[in-house]
């Protein structure tokens, strides 16, 4: 029916139509036509962009009027599709189609500004019935259903076949016109109207609900959507709320979909411009003599309204920048994201360095243990209209980026027991409601935690945390800051607080030699996150190795955090610091590195015997000469681990095992990505 009556009354605009897309998009009309099945719903991707340039009235017309034009449309792909079809050479086979619909893109097009792409929170009534973008978070997806699209009514005074769409505003009803719509020389005005057999067209639809991004440029994973930053070009509604008892009716505002995009389907989308890659090698060029100073410029604009902290501020850039995924023969993942918890007495600093974190994270999320159970922290399931659904919580939906947890004490044990799988195996796996199903949590976990009551030396970190062994284990680096009476150290914070005003008002200037500002330590971080792979040395195998059997055998060792996962964190933090330092080879300085953080996490040191307080690292005047100091001691200190005649030559033996299967999996995997961005700086 729907053929026949395009056939005879084909109206001049959609020809107009049939002729851009033929024009611009025949090679998707003519995938289309040698599709095998003609019952499917195909659709057709044009760019508003090039309709804006080939006709400006006709793309105001979609613009403005969107419900009429774009059926208009899809009924122009048809027509444009018989064409092909009848161009088509002898030995194609073409199946003829009559359910292809345009999904229409407005990137590049004037409808990118303010008016046509608002926030969630500015849409408003003046949006309705216009062609609308929106940007936002998956937070939920409802199951795949199937609803009737149009069916086809015929006039019984004149015959004239039309098509009727259901209204979403009440609920998918058919609403007849009043008189018959027909177009011809004499006005039928009949309003008697027979359904046509077999003329519904049915299509597949699904429910998403969307919230503003929790950042501008970027989230994490439900099922059938993994809770995707999307942006969705379509026609602003609304739907009366399902008529429930004692349940107030509302309408509630729905975004008619016409083309969904991801923005965060391969990498997050900060952008790294060729000129400030340029100016990163040419800072390291000027550093190339003292290295540790470079990084000591890099690190210092992390938080620069604290003071000192270098210990917090280098564990925060480590971290944020991660060590490289490793896949062993059987699929087996172990996570590249470090994990960070800072435990220390209020007014630290925990919380400052939390939200300067989120702030150079792509994508992030915050919560505080007080008000997050484990279902908010990982997912929920809620009925809408009847049906179960899966909503994300902030391990969800951070993703593939950081959660920050402040007062991490204050969570349940029940509720803190949760994250164990989402933080070593990055998933989550849910049974409820009758919904089964795994989660991706690829997130760096950052927790700040309070001591519970006054924090002592003599004991562990479990009972000074109230930490479970097995959680404290799953965090790479555990600082310790404790607000001890030094009256040279707060005379020094305090004079740097005071002054504070005074430089604001002054400027910072963009030396990258003495501070970088936000915006390009959060390019570099991820550029450097991205771009490079180190690869394991053989002398920053074997620092690792002896560091890690000398803690194992070290009479003082705390149980909980001395296990293999120490060993891996160790990997992490060293491929984490070769890439701040613009590296793609891990070598003896980023080991020494890595074994210093770990040192720094320790309760009691196996190096140094002393209790360390990260609150009073500061910023070394000479770093690197400094760097020579404490190589010698941690050297001279992890040679005597050869010597040791009691050692397990099997725990070694595992431990070369492990190493050396990471580095060769490491080297094909540096020289694949090589290979792969060969036009990448």
């Amino acid at each position: 029916m729907e053929s026949k009556q395009m056939e005879e009354n084909p109206s001049p605009h959609v020809k107009s139509m049939a002729a851009f897309l033929i024009r611009f998009y025949s090679d998707q009309l003519r995938s289309i036509t040698l599709s095998p099945d003609s019952d499917l719903h195909y659709p057709l991707y044009i760019e508003f962009a090039e309709l804006v340039d080939h006709d400006p009235p006709l793309a105001h017309l979609v613009f403005s009027r969107p419900s009429q034009y774009l059926n208009d449309f899809d009924d122009a792909a048809v027509w444009a599709h018989r064409v092909v079809l009848g161009n088509l050479r002898e030995n194609e086979d073409g199946v003829m189609k009559n359910l292809i619909h345009i999904r229409i893109n407005i990137s590049g097009s004037p409808l990118e500004c303010p008016e046509t792409f608002p926030s969630i929170g500015h849409v408003r009534v003046k949006h309705r019935g216009v062609l609308l973008t929106l940007k936002g978070t998956v937070i939920r997806s409802g199951a795949v259903k199937m609803y009737e699209g149009k069916r086809w009514y015929k006039c019984r005074r004149c015959n004239y076949s039309f098509p009727v769409y259901p209204e979403l505003e009440t609920r998918n009803s058919i609403v007849l016109p009043s008189i018959c719509p027909s177009q011809g020389s004499k006005i039928c005005e009949g309003t008697n109207f027979q359904f046509v057999e077999n003329s519904i067209t049915c299509q597949d639809y699904q429910e998403i609900k969307i919230q503003e991004s929790t950042q501008l440029l970027g989230v994490g994973a439900i099922p059938s959507f993994n809770s995707y930053d999307i942006i969705v070009t379509g026609i602003l509604t609304a739907k009366w709320s399902p008529d429930l008892k004692d349940v107030r009716c509302d309408l509630e505002p729905v975004l008619v979909a016409n083309h969904v995009r991801r923005t965060n389907e391969l990498k997050s989308a900060i952008d790294v411009p060729d000129d400030l890659i340029m100016k990163f090698k040419k800072f390291w060029n000027c550093f190339k003599d003292t290295p540790l100073k470079g990084r000591n410029a890099i690190i210092r604009g992390i938080c620069p309204q604290v003071f000192g902290l270098f210990t917090v501020k280098l564990a925060v850039a480590l971290t944020l920048i991660g060590g490289v995924q490793h896949v062993d023969a059987s699929g087996t993942k172990i996570r590249g994201e470090s994990h960070l918890l800072l435990v220390g007495d209020p007014g630290t600093g925990k919380s400052q360095f939390l939200k300067f974190a989120a702030k150079l994270s792509n994508r992030s999320v915050i919560t505080t243990g007080l008000g997050s159970t484990s279902a908010g922290l990982t997912v929920t399931a809620v009925k809408d209209g009847g049906e179960w659904m899966l909503e994300a919580g902030a391990l969800v939906l951070a993703d593939g980026g950081l959660c920050c947890i402040d007062e991490f004490d204050s969570m349940r044990e029940h509720d803190r027991a949760t994250i164990h799988e989402a933080m070593e195996q990055q998933t989550i796996s849910v049974a409820k409601a009758g919904l089964v199903t795994t989660l991706s949590t690829k997130t760096i976990v950052f927790g700040a935690t309070n001591p519970k009551g006054q924090y002592d030396p003599d004991q562990s970190l479990s009972v000074n945390t109230t930490l479970s062994g097995p959680l404290l284990s799953r965090f790479d680096i555990v600082l310790v800051l404790l607000d001890t009476k030094n009256p040279e150290w707060d005379a020094v914070v305090s004079s740097h607080i005071l002054s504070e005003g005074v430089s604001d008002k002054i400027g910072r200037d963009e030396d990258l030699a003495s501070i970088w500002p936000l915006e390009m330590l959060r390019r570099y971080i991820h550029f450097v996150k991205y771009y490079f792979r180190p690869v394991l040395t053989k002398e920053a195998e074997k620092i690792i190795s002896s560091y890690y059997q000398l803690q194992r055998r070290s009479a003082t060792h705390n149980a909980a955090r001395t296990t293999v996962r120490m060993l891996e964190s160790l990997i992490r933090l060293a491929q984490a610091h070769a890439r701040l330092m613009f590296r793609n080879e891990v070598t003896r300085l980023d080991a020494i590195t890595a074994v210093l953080c770990i040192e720094s996490s320790m309760t009691t040191s196996a190096i140094v015997d002393s209790v360390g307080n990260a609150l009073h690292s500061n910023f070394s005047e000479n770093p690197d000469h400094d760097y020579c100091r404490q190589e010698t001691l941690i050297l001279e200190k992890l040679s005597t681990v050869e010597d040791f005649s009691a050692l397990n030559s099997l725990e070694v033996l595992e431990i070369e095992l492990l190493l050396m299967e990471r580095s060769a999996l490491q080297i094909f995997a540096s020289v694949f990505f090589r290979h792969g961005r060969a036009a990448s700086p």
